[in-house]
Formats: structure tokens, C-alpha cells, sequence
């Protein structure tokens, strides 16, 4: 007996499950494969979706056979299936994903991860839903529940639906402080939320007492997913002009009008709950925020069930905010996404919760911190918050510390020194906060939600920047002025870039004409449908008579480029091509071979460059600005030095600049109009070594007893790693240790500069010279500029060396309890743990430079 089959769903076991499955039917003496995919439940976490092991259902078209077959490959262990449902009924495909009841699974949903192909119309209309004929009957309802209901003649489905919680609650915090999370959707859950909490503070504590309080922070969104809120019916109709209460029946997968229609209705209650989560929860409680004279910082992303779109939820904070780790791969979509809707919704400050980072506590120092730091100053990182501060006792050290962050308290060894990193962080903040960004791009990324990042495609070359774009900022943000596309507080882009989707709007392509009429350039597909179900049909009609007007005659073949109005669009074009074809050159081009990261803002007075070196080892590269009248000066946020660079070559609309970087250093480059340039050709950049000479006399080393080091002062008479002692009180040694020396200097020739260089430090010194402070060092190349301290004849020398704390709870770990330095409750080393290197291993260098 031949059995029809339109569907597959598969129930798995209450367990976390991945397996590739084939579906196949028996034909003849063998197997046809009908479809091929993947099930996805091996995150049971409620905040990656409220239904952890929802069933997985696919459709086909339909196929008749007398037997069918399963496979399944690479599945993981505990797999198991406690239901599979073969169907002649269609099923929306991947329902419970589209209903945000099982969202992705891991931490980075990338742009594509909530977009689906569109489904197989189905043939036979008897096997679907008609949205006319579901009926509501709640006011057949009783109050004991049962129904009451005199049913028309026919085969009914009852269908009866409700709001639960996801049971997810808050987390982080306190036991007194759990609940179930509150409804995101919701204004009024979001004040009385604030009222429970905050209001207690604001109650409890005199005005004239919380001065400091200035700011509510919303922390990354990581409770997971909802699709239903209090008055849903009532606030869809008014916002999609249409009921979807015939179309609920699709949250279960069942098929009503189309598979296409039940898409677009899943799309428009997608696009609704992001909409309602940034509007009620980042907006509602912006709102209550300023009622007390509050504001709002936000980290506009959500690693675990996000469900809103990462710019516009952004956009409704006061302030915004990414985050990054100081070591792997965290951070790498959060800050751009933090800098893009800053730069679209008119922020200034771009923070980012800043060197965070897991296990190996106290392992860390700020040289370990500058190469990601620099990295995400160039994605648009400009106001640094330390992550993490800990308050703790001052009697037991190191204390009390996270397992998440870097120890940025006062009982961590370095803490009293790192001075030094966080004034070259107020530098780099505040250079990075004057002016505007300076971007050639637009990335749009689309309208689906959620999303929480965007897509380059085409791939932006190098030597421009960009940021993404969202279709709320487009339809009321955006104009064109002088060809580029302009947002009110002066940002502004020469490309919009539509990414590569079927669907659109047509509100959002009416504005778009409406830019590249005045002058835009627009480069991307044409859309071909609208996403939603609302105005249906006819807004697909709407769409393709917009798209064509502005897409012309732009075809598959050669023909890429339509002029319309003042503006173009193009299409099938590399970035390369479009910034060809306009002659717009790159902001920052390096020659080939040569690498740095850059980010370029424009001030009123001139433009300020950053540039990274990203390699652990010195560059020289020859950099081509595009900048046309102005001069360059360098200025160094790692010791405040300001100088002319008056080596460099001008074309008329460029100018190229020789510069060197040590390992992970980075610099500004500021171009500014000139006033009196050198005529003095030989000028460089970068002074010339005349002499380096070694300071190979023994070194006096004073160690604190408190922390287990020798009483007497050490004579070293080479400079070595601590961690390769044979004294074991100075191979476990942690904390600051005082260097002696002296050295003597010839007479200095006019126009030679000394240099100290101290080689590699482990984790921060800080020199005198003939006792007079002269700086800190704690990064390459480990320099400073002594000249106005020296003298003829000989000069002392103190360095004052501070490691981490890693060396001496490795060595106490040796101990008894009752002999112990130290005290934390991280317990991340043992005497298996390997020591590390630590101290001044120099060799310590007197250099001349002219």
C-alpha cells in the first residue's frame, strides 16, 4: 500500500540531540533520497529557546511510496527520537525555529541564521488551512474551561492558545534577586521592573546621597527568546493592517492559506517582537530612566536568544556599547555593531565592555591587553569601561575575583602602576571621540530580525571603511547631499549597499528611489517580493513597479549599471569596480605586502588618523592618505609625545608618509593645514641611532619580604627572568621589585637625543633617572626619551619592576596552608602549573639619536 507524504517531523527525546538525517523512499529495487538536513538541539538552555527539544519538521512535495526510510549520520551521544509524524499534511518548515520557540544554538548568529528559502507551493488546496475559515470561540469559553459551542457541519480542529512564561529567569543574582524574566514586549512590565528594583534604591536613599548614580546599564541580551506579549492581536492589527488570529495555527507548524503566506506572517511577527523589544524594553525603560533623571547604557547585542535587530535595539539607548575579550575570538561582531548604531542614530561615545576575558586569573597584564584593545579602536571603540572591578577586603590578597574578566582592583599586583595603560586608553577615547567618523560605506542589513550583525557582500577593500545600516535610519534618517548619502548629526557614506535578498518593502525601495533620485548610489540586486503578509498581494505588485523604474534595464548580462535622477544603481559590481567607476580613491592605502589597522575621523580643523601594527614585530610601511592640503604630525597616546612628520610626498589629492611601528604600537597620524613647512629636505620621521650602548654593570635588586622575597638587596650581575631563579623566593616572587644601577655618558653633541630601552618588561616598570621620575614602560618598543634628566659623567638609574601574581601562587601552593602569601578563591594554579616569566631580562640600553 502506497502511503502520500507532504511532511516530516521528528520529535527528538528529551536530551540534547545533532544528527544529518536523509529521508528516502523505496523505488524499484533501491533508495531515492527525498530531503536532506539537519536536526539542531544540542543546546537545552531555556535561553536559546523556551521549547529546548521542539520537534523539527520539513515539507516536500508530495511523494507516494510503500516504504520509507530514515538515516541518520554524525548524530551525537544520547540521540533519540521519541516521535516521528510522516504526513500527507504540509508543515511550515522549521516552525519552531520561525516562531523564536528554539532560536541558534550558539553565541554568534551571523547574518544569514534567521533567513529560510522559500518553501514548494503546495498543489493540493484541500491539504491547506483556509484563514477564513478558522474561527475564534472564546466566547464559548466557560468559566469552569470547558466549551460550549453549537459547531457548523464539518470536521473542526480545536485549537486552544495561551501566554505562559519561557521560564527563564534572571541570571546573574542574588537569591533573593531570581525570578522569571519579565515580558520584553511590554512598557508597563518594564516600569514596574524598575519600580521593584531601582525604585527601592531611589525610596530608600536621600537624593542629596545617590548623586553619582547617573546611568541604568542593560548588559548583553542573553535570556533567550518570546513571540507573544498582553494585547498582541489588538497592537499586530494596528501596526500590519491586517488580524492574524487566522494565523495562528501556524505556530504549530500547520499550514494556513499558503506556505507562503504562513512565511510572511511568521516574518511579520519576527519583525514585530524585534520592533516591540527595542520600542518597550530599550525604549520603555529609557523612558522611566529620565522620569528620575537617569540615563540608559546599552550592549546592543544578545549572545543567547536574541530576538531583536542588534541596530535599531541600539538605537533606542541613550548610550551603546560592545565588549571584547583581551585574548581569543570574543568581541568580533559586538563592537562593530555597537559602533554602527552609534554612528547611524547620532551617539558620540562607542563604549565597549573592555578586557574581559576567562580562567587564568591574574595571569594577565595590559602589554598581554593593547593588540585587540587597538584592534577595536579601529572598528569604532571609543570609550574603554575596564571589566572588571571587584570590591573587596585589603587584608587577603589577591581575594576575591571572577571567574570572568581581567582583575582590575587594588589587590592585584600591577594595579597601583597601571596608570600608564589607562592614561593611553584616555587618549586614544578622547582622540577617537572628536569629529566624525569618516566611512565610504553602507552596509544595509536587510529587514529580517533578529539579527545581530551584518554582511559585507561585496567584500570592502582595503583602504575604506564602513559601517551597517538598518531600514528605520534609511526611511527617516537618511538624505543625499553633494552625492553622498547624509544622516542629520553630518555622518555620511558614498555607497549604500543592499545585500543580496529577494525581499523588500516597498516603502523602504520608495525611499531608496527617492535617495538615488537626489543623487545616491545605491549598488545591490533587485528585490522581487515583499517579506511580509501585509498588504498582500498588492504590495508585491507595488515593489516590482518601484524595482523596475530603479533598477531599468540593469539585466544579467552586461548591463550593471542604471542612472536614475541624479544618483545610480548598480549591480553585480565588486566595491572595487563601483569606487573605480566613481574615482573614488582608498582612505587608507598601504603598498602591497604592508599591513595596519586604521580608523580615520574628520575634525573641523583637519583629520585625525589611527593606525595598529597588529604583529608581534616592527613595521615600516609607507602609508598613501587622502588627504589633500594639510600636514602630517604624530602623536603618541603611549607617552603623550607630539611631533611634526615633515618626511612625506604630495600628489594633489593624496599623501603618502613614511612610518615605523614597533610590535603592536600603534600612533595617530594628525593631518593639519599647514602653517610653515620645513624647506630642510633631510628631515625624517624617525631619529637616526647614532650609539647604543648596554648597561653590563651589576644591577642592586631590592624585593618586598611581604609578598616572600629575599630581605637583602640581590645583586644581579646579568639581568635574568625571575621564574629561572634558583632562589625560590625570587622564582615565586610576585610583586614590585627596585633595580639600582649607574651609567656614565659622554658629553652630548647638539641635536642628539638619549634614549633609555630596557628590553622587554614583565609586566610594568617605572624609571628614575638621577632620582627624578621619567616615565613608565609597559608596552614596545619599551622606551623613553631621558634627555633633559642626564648628565655628563655618571647618572643613576632606579627601575621599579611589578609582575603578576601567578608566580607566587604557583609557589605557595608548595606550602602549608599556615605559610602561605597568598589567598584567592580561584584556584587556577597547583604545583603543576609552570611559572612564568617575570622581572627585567633587558639587556638595558643607553642609545644617542640624532
Amino acid at each position: 500500500v502506497e502511503y502520500k507524504a507532504q511532511s516530516l517531523t521528528i520529535y527528538p527525546a528529551l536530551h540534547s540531540m545533532v544528527s544529518n538525517v536523509t529521508l528516502q523512499i523505496k523505488e524499484d529495487t533501491g533508495y531515492k533520497t527525498i530531503r536532506q538536513f539537519d536536526i539542531n538541539r544540542g543546546n537545552d538552555a531555556l535561553n536559546v529557546g523556551f521549547s529546548p527539544y521542539a520537534p523539527v519538521a520539513v515539507s516536500f512535495r508530495e511523494v507516494k511510496a510503500a516504504s520509507f526510510r530514515l538515516l541518520f549520520d554524525h548524530y551525537s551521544t544520547g540521540s533519540g527520537v521519541t516521535e516521528l509524524v510522516l504526513s500527507p499534511l504540509p508543515k511550515v518548515e522549521k516552525y519552531a525555529e520561525k516562531t523564536l520557540s528554539k532560536m541558534f544554538q550558539s553565541p554568534l548568529p551571523y547574518w544569514q541564521e534567521y533567513q529560510w528559502p522559500v518553501q514548494e507551493k503546495v498543489t493540493d488546496a484541500g491539504t491547506l488551512i483556509n484563514p477564513k475559515e478558522v474561527l475564534d470561540i472564546s466566547a464559548f469559553m466557560q468559566a469552569d474551561g470547558t466549551l460550549k459551542w453549537n459547531a457548523p457541519e464539518g470536521n473542526w480542529v480545536i485549537m486552544r492558545t495561551g501566554m505562559t512564561p519561557t521560564r527563564v529567569t534572571n541570571s546573574p543574582a542574588s537569591p533573593e534577586g531570581i525570578g522569571l524574566e519579565i515580558d520584553k514586549m511590554s512598557k508597563e512590565h518594564i516600569a514596574y521592573h524598575f519600580d521593584s528594583f531601582m525604585g527601592e534604591i531611589i525610596r530608600r536613599v536621600p537624593k542629596e546621597d545617590r548623586k553619582s548614580w547617573k546611568v541604568v546599564v542593560q548588559d548583553s541580551y542573553e535570556t533567550g527568546g518570546q513571540n507573544w506579549t498582553d494585547a498582541l492581536i489588538d497592537s499586530f492589527k494596528s501596526t500590519y493592517h491586517y488580524d492574524p488570529l487566522p494565523y495562528l495555527p501556524v505556530f504549530k507548524g500547520n499550514v494556513v492559506g499558503s506556505q507562503d503566506q504562513s512565511d510572511r506572517f511568521l516574518w511579520d511577527m519576527r519583525r514585530f517582537i524585534a520592533d516591540k523589544v527595542a520600542y518597550n524594553y530599550v525604549g520603555g525603560l529609557r523612558e522611566v530612566c529620565h522620569q528620575h533623571g537617569l540615563t540608559t547604557w546599552l550592549e546592543n547585542y544578545g549572545h543567547w536568544g536574541f530576538p531583536g535587530e542588534f541596530l535599531q535595539y541600539g538605537g533606542q539607548s541613550d548610550e551603546v556599547g560592545g565588549e571584547f575579550w583581551s585574548e581569543g575570538d570574543l568581541g568580533n561582531i559586538e563592537n562593530r555593531a555597537a559602533s554602527s548604531s552609534a554612528h547611524i542614530y547620532g551617539k558620540v561615545k562607542v563604549s565597549a565592555e573592555s578586557e574581559t576575558a576567562g580562567g587564568q586569573a591574574f595571569g594577565r597584564y595590559p602589554a598581554d591587553m593593547k593588540q585587540r584593545t587597538d584592534r577595536f579602536f579601529t572598528e569604532g571603540i571609543n570609550n574603554t569601561l575596564l571589566h572588571v572591578y571587584i570590591q573587596q577586603p585589603d587584608d587577603r590578597k589577591p581575594g576575591v575575583s571572577a571567574w570572568f574578566g581581567n582583575e582590575f582592583n587594588r589587590n592585584n599586583t600591577w594595579f597601583y602602576d597601571m596608570d600608564l595603560f589607562t592614561l593611553y586608553l584616555k587618549r586614544c577615547n578622547f582622540m577617537l571621540q572628536q569629529g566624525k567618523y569618516v566611512a565610504d560605506v553602507a552596509y544595509f542589513i536587510g529587514e529580517d530580525a533578529p539579527k545581530m550583525t551584518g554582511v559585507q557582500d561585496p567584500a570592502l577593500p582595503k583602504g575604506f571603511s564602513f559601517d551597517y545600516i538598518n531600514a528605520e535610519v534609511i526611511e527617516n534618517r537618511l538624505s543625499v547631499k553633494n552625492g553622498r548619502f547624509v544622516l542629520p548629526d553630518g555622518m555620511n557614506y558614498k555607497v549604500l549597499v543592499l545585500p543580496k535578498l529577494e525581499t523588500m518593502r516597498p516603502e523602504l525601495l520608495e525611499k531608496i528611489t527617492a535617495l538615488v533620485k537626489e543623487g545616491g548610489i545605491a549598488l545591490g540586486p533587485k528585490p522581487i517580493r515583499t517579506p511580509g503578509l501585509r498588504d498582500y498581494p498588492e504590495a508585491d505588485n507595488k515593489l516590482n513597479t518601484l524595482a523596475a523604474t530603479l533598477w531599468g534595464n540593469i539585466d544579467t548580462g552586461t548591463i550593471k549599471t542604471h542612472a536614475y535622477g541624479k544618483g545610480m544603481v548598480m549591480d553585480r559590481m565588486s566595491l572595487e569596480e563601483v569606487f573605480s567607476t566613481l574615482k573614488i580613491l582608498p582612505d587608507f592605502n598601504l603598498p602591497k605586502g604592508e599591513e595596519a589597522l586604521f580608523i580615520h575621523r574628520k575634525i573641523n580643523d583637519g583629520d585625525i588618523y589611527f593606525l595598529s601594527n597588529q604583529k608581534a614585530e616592527k613595521i615600516s610601511i609607507h602609508p598613501t592618505f587622502r588627504i589633500q592640503d594639510e600636514l602630517p604630525e604624530l602623536w603618541d597616546a603611549t607617552t603623550g609625545v607630539m611631533r611634526p612628520l615633515p618626511q612625506f610626498t604630495k600628489d594633489g589629492e593624496t599623501i603618502q608618509v613614511p612610518i615605523e611601528l614597533e610590535a603592536y604600537e600603534s600612533a595617530f597620524i594628525l593631518f593639519r593645514k599647514p602653517k610653515t613647512p620645513s624647506k630642510n629636505k633631510a628631515l625624517l620621521n624617525y631619529p637616526l641611532l647614532v650609539s647604543s650602548e648596554e648597561i653590563t654593570t651589576p644591577w642592586t635588586v631590592n624585593f618586598d619580604t611581604l609578598t616572600g622575597g629575599p630581605a637583602a638587596p640581590v645583586t644581579f650581575n646579568k639581568l635574568t627572568d625571575w621564574s629561572q631563579s634558583n632562589d625560590p623566593r625570587i622564582k615565586y616572587y610576585s610583586g614590585t621589585a627596585v633595580y639600582h644601577n649607574t651609567f656614565s655618558l659622554a658629553k652630548l653633541t647638539k641635536g642628539e637625543h638619549i634614549q633609555l630601552n630596557t628590553g622587554k618588561v614583565i609586566a610594568i616598570a617605572k624609571v628614575k633617572i638621577n632620582g627624578k621620575y621619567v616615565g613608565g614602560l609597559w608596552t614596545p618598543p619599551y622606551s623613553l626619551d631621558i634627555t633633559d634628566v642626564i648628565k655628563e659623567g655618571n647618572n643613576e638609574i632606579e627601575i621599579s619592576v611589578v609582575n603578576t601574581w601567578v608566580n607566587r601562587l604557583i609557589g605557595d601552593s608548595f606550602l602549608p596552608e599556615s605559610q602561605r602569601r597568598t589567598w584567592s578563591i580561584m584556584k587556577d594554579y597547583d604545583q603543576k602549573s609552570k611559572v612564568v616569566a617575570a622581572g627585567l631580562s633587558g639587556p638595558v640600553m643607553i642609545q644617542r639619536n640624532r
